[in-house]
């Protein structure tokens, strides 16, 4: 059975609305998609790191309690889980404050078990951070060795961008290692100070993939698949809350590839009629979690979608 192996930040996001504290769950921009993927059945585990704590026990059982096995997540002693505060604006976007003490010694764990055709998704700050990027590459060095397909969701916020130059060289590593690579407006604007999807294929990620998705916010998704480029509109919501949108876009794509059994070798052959396919699980996933306050797509969608 193939799997899904995500690596990334694990914290415990707290809502606020008006000012007042409204929900908290476990969230990150990976760990909310592979949280989806638990629902759904797949075959999933996460790369982390979390504190011997409260809060480190309770991401710990939520991730157990949705099929996520946590046997690559490293606890660690000195320091304490990450918190982030999510202040929920007029039209429930999120602007983020973060608490962080990690220890010196970061994600302390074991080779993870990668095999042929395997999806590795990597993404936002923690797959381009100094701090950790020999470990990421050797991460990534596994899963191009063993044959696995590589996901990357760009996911540069705007509160990094005076680190952008020194970031760069981490980012088209990235893309470099990546067979699929997502993006947002946002993030080529704030990297790039480009704001316009063809160019940022054009100019930046064509030469490392064929296999670009531009997403920008309620404006059409862009897909460019060498020969294939189209645009999908998106159906108007009333949002509850953006937050996980993006992220489970993401675990959407990932549950279509996996859902049409398309591997590694099979990407070059994939038609419009095939990326149609694909894009819709992204839509449907990304409008699902704006729903709730949930970080990730409900158990009760996960019940009986695509039955």
């Amino acid at each position: 059975m193939r799997k899904v192996i995500g690596v990334g930040e694990t914290i415990l996001d707290i809502l606020f609305k008006d000012n007042q504290p409204t929900a908290s769950v476990p969230g990150g921009s990976v760990f909310n998609g592979i949280i989806s993927l638990g629902r759904l059945g797949v075959n999933v585990s996460f790369i982390s790191e979390v504190g011997s704590d409260r809060i480190g026990t309770m991401i710990l059982n939520f991730m157990k309690e949705n099929g996520v096995s946590t046997n690559m997540v490293n606890i660690f002693q000195e320091g304490k889980s990450p918190v982030s505060l999510a202040f929920l604006d007029e039209h429930n976007n999120a602007r983020y404050q973060f608490y962080r003490d990690y220890p010196k010694l970061r994600l302390d764990i074991n080779e993870p078990d990668v095999t042929s055709d395997d999806i590795l998704i990597i993404g936002s700050y923690y797959a381009v951070t100094p701090i950790l990027r020999d470990k990421i590459k050797a991460l990534l060095d596994i899963a191009r060795n063993k044959g696995a397909i590589i996901y990357y969701d760009v996911n540069f916020r705007s509160s990094h961008k005076g680190e952008a130059i020194k970031l760069m060289p981490a980012v088209i590593e990235n893309f470099e290692y990546a067979d699929i690579i997502r993006g947002s407006k946002e993030d080529f604007q704030t990297m790039f100070n480009l704001n316009d999807g063809k160019q940022a294929y054009k100019q930046k990620t064509e030469f490392y993939t064929p296999y670009f998705i531009y997403t920008q916010g309620s404006e059409p998704i862009r897909l460019f698949a060498g020969k294939i480029q189209k645009d999908y509109p998106l159906e108007h919501i009333d949002a509850v809350s953006t937050i996980g949108a993006g992220d489970n876009f993401n675990a959407g794509v990932i549950y279509g590839i996996l859902k049409d059994d398309i591997r590694k070798k099979d990407l070059p052959n994939l038609t419009i009629e095939d990326w149609d396919k694909i894009i819709q699980y992204g839509k449907d996933f990304s409008a699902e979690v704006c729903k709730s306050l949930s970080n990730s797509i409900s158990k009760e969608f996960a019940l009986s979608y695509d039955k």
